[in-house]
């Protein structure tokens, strides 16, 4: 029997309505806890528009919550995109036209936006809409007003629930993990990343230099950064290495003639010319300088050595993960500083061959699930196709990829006549961005094509729609995996939380895992647990294989990739 749908929705004071399941009230901030904890305990699904709104309090006790539904996060599945506040989501759910969202007032002298009003106590319009200014920042409702904004979440929870449902039960299923996922980014900007600032600061000082006294010594080093460069070209020290232009005239004067200067460009000229090597090894210190540099450790790594940043379980596009504050970008040479702190160690986990071990369950191959089998499973496919094995990996990820041209393309043929379902449905995909036709992952999750490069000049609207084509080939495979990946740290943070665990990141296809020292093996185990089970619930069978290459580490940079 499916869990009762129980809504918790906070006001900005702290108060919280709880309706749902033969219950409608208002509660003071100081009992919200205490009562979530024992809806928890009774196997309830909590109801929230979005989990960044609405479960401050909860996160900050640590109430476990395993069930919920987010509103937001069901929105973005049904229709994709970002927006997803309430109005819309609301608005959405009720087949209300999304252009006649009424805007809360601005406040000023300008706002001659009229809106209609509802009683004080109610949160919806007598034309259905909800009320411009219910649930922002501002709002002060009364105690039955809030209540009502509880219906209201637990109403259209209800509506998306049954319109997922249309599309099948793994939709709703989505809908629960990713809406796990929305609190998991709740706690993971709760706890931080566990930084060594000792060692941060050493080496954001041997990229970057050391942190200047003042903007006159800030400008020093900096000249002695491009120094380092410029040497190599005497008679140009007055090139600007930040202006493109500027770096493309300094190379073109040692014969190092190229149409951009992007790092895969300028690579395979490294043994050319000296001034290439130290200008790519400038960029990475200049990176480190100006985004990673001595006043990003000061202003986001907390007093308690945590690196913290606001995160998010959907990027708008295929579903992605995302975070702020250098957590999801954060540069190799940056990773040592990331530490597992005193009697603590890190388990990272990566999903390995995660892209076409989904290319096997969203086609529905047989044949090519049947290569997931192995540990390798390039090396299956190879055997099949008859090539090398580096030739087979790079002709899956070329089909994944749109690319079919070079070192790929006569293994590509084999691919379509070795595994045609796989193929075909990734050809499909690409013929759906041609058109700008809207895509479903595997879990249902909307996505829009008709917005991809969508504003391009008539003469290149060929490059422009086969590009759309590769986005979409490979949007359906990144997205499958970012659901069954979300799922997966679901799982882990149900099942290692009694250990003391905490998962502090979630990087596309790779968690680290903060655990007591004393609790690392079985914190393993129950990793390598938890994907197969997720991976069963999310596949609905067993016959494709997904493995993880996971280890005990003290430091981020100790992993092998």
């Amino acid at each position: 029997m499916p869990a009762p749908l129980v809504a918790l929705v906070a006001a900005p004071d702290g108060r919280t309505a709880v309706v749902g399941n033969g219950a409608s009230e208002c509660l003071p901030a100081e009992q919200v806890v205490p009562r979530a904890a024992a809806l928890v305990e009774s196997g309830a699904r909590l109801v929230w528009w979005a989990a960044s709104r609405d479960t401050a309090a909860l996160v900050a006790a640590r109430v476990p919550v395993a069930r919920c539904w987010d509103v937001a996060e069901a929105h973005r599945l049904l229709v994709g995109g970002w927006e997803a506040g309430p109005p819309v989501a609301w608005a959405t759910a009720h087949g209300l036209a999304l252009g006649a969202v009424p805007a809360p007032s601005r406040g000023d002298l300008f706002d001659f936006h009229a809106t209609e009003e509802a009683p004080a106590d109610e949160v919806v319009r007598s034309d259905g809409y909800l009320v411009a200014e219910a649930g922002t920042a501002t709002w002060r409702p009364t105690d039955e007003a809030l209540v009502a904004w509880g219906r209201a979440a637990l109403a259209c929870a209800e509506a998306q629930a049954t319109a997922l449902g249309a599309l099948g039960p793994r939709s709703v299923a989505a809908a629960h993990s990713e809406s796990a996922a929305a609190y998991l980014c709740v706690e993971l900007e709760r706890d931080g990343l566990p930084i060594d600032r000792q060692a941060a600061e050493q080496l954001i000082t041997a990229s970057a230099g050391p942190r200047p006294t003042d903007e006159a010594d800030a400008r020093r080093i900096r000249a002695e950064r491009d120094a380092a460069v410029l040497a190599h070209t005497p008679g140009r020290g007055s090139t600007d290495l930040r202006n493109p232009v500027q770096v493309r005239e300094l190379l073109a004067s040692v014969g190092v003639v190229v149409p951009n200067t992007r790092k895969w460009v300028l690579e395979p000229f490294r043994d050319t010319h000296p001034v290439v090597g130290a200008l790519l090894e400038w960029r990475k210190a200049e990176r480190i300088a100006t985004t990673y540099g001595h006043h990003w450790l000061d202003t986001h790594v907390g007093p308690d050595d945590r690196l913290r940043g606001g995160w998010s379980a959907c990027d708008g596009a295929a579903g992605r993960m995302t975070a702020q504050n250098g957590l999801h970008n954060l540069p190799t040479a940056l990773r040592p500083a990331v530490a597992a702190h005193p009697g603590h160690v890190l388990v990272r986990a990566d999903l390995g061959q995660i892209e076409p071990r989904v290319l096997a369950v969203v086609a529905g191959d047989a044949a090519f699930a049947a290569a997931t089998r192995a540990d390798d499973l390039y090396a299956p496919v190879a055997a099949t196709l008859g090539v090398e094995r580096p030739v087979a990996k790079v002709a899956v990820l070329a089909a994944m990829y749109g690319q079919r041209s070079g070192a790929a393309g006569e293994a590509l043929k084999g691919l379509e006549r070795a595994y045609p379902v796989a193929m075909g449905y990734l050809d499909r995909a690409y013929e759906s961005g041609l058109r700008r036709e809207p895509l479903r992952t595997f879990g249902g999750r909307l996505i829009r094509l008709d917005t991809v490069l969508a504003d391009v000049p008539a003469e290149g609207a060929a490059a422009y729609d086969a590009a759309r084509g590769r986005f979409a080939r490979n949007a359906v495979i990144q997205g499958s995996a970012a659901e069954l990946f979300k799922a997966w740290a679901a799982t882990v943070r149900a099942t290692t939380r009694g250990l003391g665990a905490q998962i502090v990141l979630c990087l596309h296809d790779e968690l680290l895992v903060h655990v007591p020292q004393e609790h690392a093996q079985e914190t393993m185990r129950r990793v390598a647990t938890a994907l197969d089970d997720s991976a069963r619930r999310w596949t609905g069978s067993t016959q494709v294989r997904f493995v993880a290459d996971a280890s005990v580490i003290h430091r981020w940079s100790e992993a092998k990739d």
